[in-house]
């Protein structure tokens, strides 16, 4: 059955997930994730500021993703560029130093690792987690196992560091000196005033991760989380703040990207860590001289080598590691090289199949919320025109939807288009350039192509995950030895969309890449090294010497 024939519409979408009841409410939760979006009077996010929530004077209109009828999903604080002053009081009060480092309140790293331990159960909780993935869902529309598995990744994270693992992150090292009396200590340091700006797609998950390590590290973070799901991380707040959190360590700005830059331009703010597109990276790099960290744009590959088993399962992961989410992750797959073998033995007809069962009923297809369904329609028509090219399934709006339409409502999308075409200079940008919806390039390789596979990857920008699908060892090595991508999968099971607490997520081949989740992302992106070389006896019947 097509995919345009098995879509409901979006109110019974909302209708079918809003079967899973929340028992109660947490204690400290302000707000109602079943009422979103349908409540006359909506939910008004707040900021966080000096320890005190505030309303500026403009907010945003957040309307329901699923329905253009239906009432808005929450207001969000329009926060103006005079409104921005304690906001830079705040950040201008932090020292260089840090609220906390190896020599100084040193009893905070105990504190984060409590904190961390609360919130890692709370989280864990099924009435909370539920709460969560309801909030989820209602701003950023996915599965209920996709939102599931978000919260579930940020309850190990915030387990993980329970204890004493916030302090052993500040874990220094000594090295004997020249003489008797020195002594080199290398030490994790903290920036002091920091900000954070997070993306929407994942909006419990990498905003938390980046922000806990920069807490744990002795930061004082202001963050920018995008204004279409603010709520989620308004409501992480007041649960950090039940866990034992004092309300000053972090500052919740809502506002438009421009506010943003000025706070960040017009206080001592001493590193950024950026979530998003390229575009917007490149210019806060310039403008604040290079003091970001960025995870940027992942126009991510997978290649499929040429011994072939397990087709079944391979093409449930490209069906999932492509349109899982919509295709709405920085990990997505964008671009597939399968080997010739593949083809002949029927994988493009099984992965056409996988796409024709995602539903807007279930939230496997959704609301793609950067890309109009115009834009979305334009790119793949452009991708058309490459010689060779073919529309190998999708390619068209959703049926039966109730979209608004600043968003995209699209199927599941595969072009296909002919290896040695692609390399052409004047078709490669297009062919790779990401598209944040559900959307890959498909394309095959013989034997004696290998080479110019390699050269597809040498030749793309961003450089953040990948997959080599592959057992043979000769192939696997070749493509391993040859790429650079900071988070690689290799082996049959190799997947583009992997980015748990258990190992670091981030791109790689760039100075100013920022890695998240594991105890080295944390210490690289929100600390930098300080030596302090102890230097303290001076020898008896020391002489002075002649000047030098």
């Amino acid at each position: 059955m097509m995919l345009s024939m098995r879509l409901s519409t979006s109110s019974a979408a909302l209708r079918r997930n809003s079967r899973r009841c929340i028992t109660s409410l947490p204690s400290w939760a302000t707000l109602d994730p079943t009422s979103l979006g349908s409540a006359p009077t909506p939910h008004s996010v707040t900021n966080l500021v000096n320890g005190q929530w505030t309303t500026p004077a403009k907010s945003l209109i957040i309307p329901n993703p699923m329905d253009k009828n239906a009432p808005p999903v929450c207001t969000v604080p329009d926060t103006q560029p005079e409104e921005l002053t304690p906001f830079i009081e705040s950040m201008n009060r932090i020292p260089k130093s840090g609220v906390h480092n190896p020599l100084k309140n040193v009893e905070r790293y105990l504190q984060f690792g409590e904190i961390s331990r609360r919130a890692g159960a709370a989280l864990s909780d099924p009435i909370i987690a539920e709460f969560f993935i309801q909030t989820i869902q209602k701003t950023v529309p996915k599965s209920h196992a996709q939102a599931a598995g978000e919260v579930k990744v940020t309850a190990d994270f915030l387990n993980n560091f329970g204890g004493d693992n916030v302090r052993f992150l500040a874990r220094s090292f000594g090295v004997p000196g020249d003489h008797y009396g020195q002594f080199s200590n290398g030490h994790r340091w903290p920036y002091g005033p920091v900000a954070i700006i997070a993306p929407f797609n994942f909006p419990l998950e990498i905003p938390v991760l980046q922000l806990m390590g920069a807490l744990f590290m002795g930061n004082k973070p202001v963050l920018k989380p995008a204004e279409k799901c603010a709520l989620v991380m308004e409501q992480f707040l007041h649960l950090l703040h039940d866990c034992g959190m004092d309300k000053n360590d972090v500052d919740l700005l809502n506002c438009q990207g421009p506010v943003a830059e000025s706070l960040i331009l017009n206080s001592n703010i001493r590193l950024t860590q950026f979530t998003g597109s390229s575009r917007v990276a490149d210019m806060l790099l310039e403008k604040t001289k290079g003091k970001v960290k960025i995870e940027d744009a992942g126009f991510d590959w997978k290649i499929l080598g040429p011994d072939v088993e397990d087709v079944d399962y391979v093409a449930w992961q490209c069906d999932q590691d492509a349109y899982a989410c919509s295709g709405q992750k920085c990990s997505a797959e964008s671009i597939l090289f399968a080997h010739e073998n593949w083809e002949k033995a029927g994988l493009f007809d099984k992965m056409k199949e996988n796409a024709s069962t995602r539903s807007l009923d279930d939230l496997s297809v959704a609301p793609v919320l950067t890309h109009t369904t115009k834009d979305f329609l334009g790119h793949t028509a452009r991708l058309l025109e490459i010689p060779g090219a073919k529309l190998m399934f999708g390619g068209k709006e959703l049926d039966n939807h109730n979209i608004p339409e600043v968003y995209g409502a699209v199927e599941p999308t595969a072009v296909f288009v002919p290896l040695k075409e692609m390399l052409k200079d004047e078709n490669f940008e297009v062919c790779t350039t990401e598209i944040f919806a559900p959307f890959q390039v498909v394309t095959t390789f013989a034997d004696d192509e290998r080479s110019l596979v390699i050269e597809a990857c040498e030749r793309m920008s961003n450089h953040l995950t990948a997959a080599v699908v592959s057992n043979d060892v000769e192939f696997q090595t070749a493509i391993l030895a040859n790429t650079v991508n900071g988070t690689t999968y290799a082996g049959r099971r190799a997947r583009t969309t992997g980015a748990p607490q258990n190992h670091w997520f981030g791109p790689a081949g760039d100075a100013r890449g920022a890695g998240i989740g594991t105890p080295e992302a944390i210490k690289m992106v929100w600390s930098c090294h300080r030596e302090i070389i102890m230097d303290t006896v001076v020898p008896s019947g020391w002489e002075q010497p002649k000047a030098t």
